[in-house]
């Protein structure tokens, strides 16, 4: 047999004509003597049917199951009247079978494919099947289509696919790193690649001026909805162009993946939003633009009120006091503010004080609701209402703290209160993240460390201010987000050997450190190194969005859990004694590890 087409594309253009068609049973119906078949492959389901005038074609039919891969000859035919499916591009013809062939049999499958509530853990076990149910095809199918509109606008911009080593070396670039052991060199290892990004770099020393690749990157990292142990990354270089040029590229790739991918046509040109006003105003680098809400900022107020909370919040050195207005929210009940309170908690606030705003004319406990007004002034209160905007029948949040805990907090609850109050649009919102800083202290140590990674070029690669001054120096780095993720990040790199040094330098790394860790990048910079830049852009991520699923594991064929494992063939698994013996490991049991620090 040799197939015509897919069962999901027979329509009106084979009316008449006999055609072959192969698939899975989806679903099988015996209707008074005539057998009904949906047979289904990656492009949908056409309706089989099945007369007992043919016999041995019937006798066939009856022993069809769910999950059955079959062939099917037969002639295409209208559906009857009051039968047609408009949902479904085959839904106005069907397939009366001559012929059917039992091509394989199945067993009993865990789960019904149309089930929609399956535990991921069902899923993943089983995820061969979990893979044949149609919106995972669906997915799968668009994270395809926006990867070959990705290559196709590359390959039209002059950008070249060279591919680079997954066997790395481990470099500091944030997060930790997978290792693998070397056989052949004794204790030594390699690391997994976090990203391409030296190579790239080299690549364009080397000349080639335009690169990319769609690579699988690795990080070693707790899991979330938005990440994956391994990843995949649109990785995208480029010589002789500045910040704004290079934007305006990938602004463009961005664009004509959502065309082609899935049909929307994105805003033009993507707003651009400098970091520290996006803190101020969202309290995230990565707003989602259809919520309209924005903080209010009162450090300044608070500064020299009498509560305590607010006050010693604003005379920290990092501190910050700030506020979110939520239109019509005075209708929210106790414990509708209770469990916004214990969200504030997951991002280490100690509380989230409130004020329901009964009437805005009257700035006093007269007016306005809260266990906090009697300690401010009505100057204070006037002062609040005013910056927020408030009207009647509004409430305000308040979060006093370090400006992490505040920006994390108050960034988390307005996204959560708009979705939350039904106060955010429809439609696609991407923005332009610019002018981030170019070092923050590390959590721990308190030490610089590099915001995005060290390769980064500084605002003014001339002045020595990102070493007198790291807390105020500025990169030229940008991101790209869209409805709340960041999609893709990217900056104008360092292309000067003795800029390169000075940033190690401003990072804590010292000359022996700088000569081991990167010698054959400050060796190659010194040959002619054109100034350049680039960006890599969250494949998982972006088919995640364009298929509105909740978690990137939906548009992977075969992710990880939470946990980092892969249930369908249970990995990670034990090495064998032999294979540990090769390597020159031992394996300590874990209760025999000491913890550090």
């Amino acid at each position: 047999m040799k197939r015509t087409d897919y069962c999901g594309r027979i329509d009106r253009r084979y009316l008449g004509n006999d055609v072959t068609v192969m698939g899975w049973v989806h679903r099988r119906r015996d209707h008074g003597g005539v057998v009904f078949i949906d047979l289904r492959d990656r492009e949908g389901v056409v309706q089989v049917v099945c007369d007992p005038d043919r016999a041995d074609t019937f006798a066939i039919a009856e022993k069809l199951r769910n999950e059955y891969c079959i062939a099917v000859i037969g002639r295409v035919r209208p559906r009857p009247d009051g039968t047609v499916n408009p949902n479904l591009r085959s839904g106005e013809v069907e397939i009366l079978a001559k012929t059917i062939e039992i091509l394989n049999v199945s067993a009993t499958p865990p789960f019904q494919l149309d089930d929609e509530n399956l535990s991921e853990t069902v899923r993943l076990t089983h995820r061969v099947l979990d893979l044949r149910r149609p919106q995972m095809q669906q997915n799968l199918m668009v994270r395809y289509r926006a990867a070959t509109a990705a290559r196709r606008y590359l390959d039209g911009h002059g950008f070249v696919d060279i591919e680079t080593p997954v066997l790395y070396k481990s470099t500091p670039e944030g997060a930790r790193e997978f290792l693998v052991p070397s056989r052949m060199h004794h204790g030594q290892f390699y690391a997994l690649p976090q990203s391409p990004q030296l190579f790239k770099q080299m690549l364009m020393i080397a000349g080639f001026d335009r690169y990319y690749q769609i690579v699988k990157c690795f990080r070693d990292e707790d899991m979330r909805a938005d990440r994956q142990p391994e990843f995949t990354q649109i990785d995208i270089e480029t010589s002789f162009l500045d910040e704004t040029e290079i934007r305006e590229i990938m602004e463009g790739l961005v664009r004509a993946m959502f065309k082609d991918a899935i049909g929307v046509e994105l805003p033009k040109p993507f707003p651009i939003l400098a970091y520290a006003d996006a803190m101020r105003d969202y309290g995230s680098d990565k707003p989602d633009l259809r919520v309209p809400l924005k903080l209010t900022e009162l450090t300044d107020v608070m500064r020299s009120v009498d509560f305590k909370v607010f006050r010693a919040a604003a005379e920290l050195r990092n501190g910050r006091v700030a506020a979110l207005r939520v239109p019509g929210g005075g209708a929210m009940s106790r414990k509708e503010i209770d469990d916004y309170t214990a969200l504030a908690s997951v991002y280490g606030a100690k509380g989230l004080a409130y004020i329901k705003v009964n009437d805005a004319t009257k700035p006093t406990e007269e007016g306005l609701q809260s266990p906090i007004v009697k300690f401010l002034s009505s100057d204070v209160l006037r002062t609040i209402l005013e910056r927020s905007s408030a009207a009647s029948g509004d409430v305000i949040f308040f979060c006093a703290d370090r400006a992490k805990v505040v920006n994390d907090t108050l960034g988390a609850l307005r996204a959560r209160v708009g979705h939350d109050r039904g106060l955010f649009e429809t439609g696609w919102k991407p923005l332009w993240v610019v002018d981030f800083p170019m070092f923050e202290p590390d959590d721990a140590s308190g030490a610089w460390v590099a915001r995005h990674h060290p390769f980064t070029a500084p605002k003014d690669a001339h002045a020595e201010s990102f070493v007198a001054d790291p807390e105020h120096a500025l990169a030229k780095a940008y991101d790209v987000v869209l409805n709340g993720w960041e999609i893709g990040g990217g900056s104008v790199r360092i292309h000067r050997q003795d800029v390169q040094a000075r940033v190690f330098e401003a990072l804590g790394i010292g000359a022996e450190d700088q000569r081991r860790k990167f010698g054959f990048l400050l060796d190659a910079l010194q040959y002619g190194a054109p100034p350049h830049g680039g960006i890599a852009f969250g494949l998982d991520r972006i088919a995640s969005l364009m298929c509105g699923a909740d978690s990137i594991r939906d548009v992977i064929a075969f992710p990880k859990t939470q946990r980092g494992q892969d249930l369908l063939v249970d990995a990670p698994a034990p090495a064998t004694e032999q294979q540990l013996r090769d390597l020159h490991i031992r394996v300590r049991p874990s209760d025999a590890i000491k913890p550090t620090g």
